[in-house]
């Protein structure tokens, strides 16, 4: 069978998949010829991260296809009801990446609550001239140890940096709706452990009551983080969105910042993606990266491993 990773697949992946006697195919494709293409090369397995979008049109248009993969967590770029309708099996890789975007967000934490972000955007242009001042302005920053850190979305991702925060000594306050508590495990290097038992609450209590907030859902029709919901933060909060663009209102977040309610927001998806809103990017309040949360060499390594096994369990 014809497996075309279109967005990429790692070296260990492919390695798995041939041996199991897959051909596997890593030209990239345009999205203007992707159907033209799979029809061409009889391609029955196609695999996809964020940037090939799997459409209605795509799915009819190919109906060899066999299977979907997408190497990540959310499939917002697949339509999946209609591809499982259709009597196409899709699968992705929840596991894989969610070490890797904890991190990130980890970083992004760091990096506002002692302003990195910002000095280092204004260190190569002022460091040598205006030294004193910019350490004045960067010496308010807070520690993380003893803050509450407000998880939105409490799956794999969301638990994984609740571990990250608990070693730091940060109090986890998680919302989920599906999630009514989890067992996080901190491992550590002599392979010793320590369990917590980690209740969910409300919405409106990680809102109200937390002194940082990461986001951690599958993509929105509408936004979640609104004017309304800013006003009821508590003033000075950080929030971190590392999930899904169209979640956070960008315009009430900057309204939110202007008004001190938000004293810094780390962003690594935006709601006009791939093309961020100049306001945002320039707006010296708001740590930024391009949407690399799950782009670690260990987490593909991983997300490849991951879609080669279920592809050869699927099949053989």
């Amino acid at each position: 069978m014809k497996i075309l990773a279109n967005d990429g697949i790692s070296a260990s992946g492919i390695q798995k998949l041939e041996k199991a006697g897959f051909d596997v195919i890593t030209t990239k494709v345009a999205q203007e010829q992707l159907v033209n293409y799979i029809n061409k090369e009889a391609i029955e397995i196609l695999l996809v991260r964020s940037a090939t979008r799997i459409t209605k049109d795509v799915i009819d248009q190919c109906p060899q296809l066999k299977l979907i993969g997408r190497g990540g967590v959310g499939m917002d770029n697949i339509e999946l009801e209609y591809a499982v309708k259709k009597g196409i099996k899709v699968i992705n890789t929840p596991k894989s990446s969610a070490a890797s975007v904890a991190e990130l967000v980890m970083a992004h934490l760091l990096s506002g609550a002692r302003f990195l972000y910002d000095s280092n955007r204004n260190m190569p242009l002022e460091g040598d001239t205006h030294f004193e001042g910019l350490k004045k302005a960067y010496s308010k920053g807070r520690e993380l140890k003893g803050k509450t850190l407000g998880l939105i979305g409490f799956g794999k991702v969301g638990q994984e940096v609740a571990k990250r925060a608990i070693a730091w000594g940060m109090y986890v306050l998680p919302t989920d709706h599906s999630v009514k508590e989890a067992e996080i495990s901190l491992e550590f290097f002599d392979q010793r452990s320590i369990q917590f038992i980690i209740p969910t609450v409300s919405f409106d209590e990680v809102i109200t009551k937390s002194d940082f907030i990461s986001i951690h859902i599958p993509a929105q029709t509408d936004y979640l983080i609104t004017e309304e919901v800013f006003k009821k933060m508590k003033k000075g909060v950080g929030i971190i969105n590392t999930s899904r663009g169209g979640i956070v209102d960008e315009v009430a977040l900057t309204k939110a910042i202007d008004e001190e309610i938000v004293a810094f927001a780390g962003l690594d998806v935006f709601n006009d993606e791939p093309h961020p809103a100049v306001q945002i990017l320039m707006n010296p309040q708001i740590s930024l990266s391009p949407h690399i949360g799950a782009s670690t060499f260990e987490a593909q390594e991983r997300i490849g491993d991951e879609l080669a096994e279920q592809i050869i369990e699927y099949f053989q």
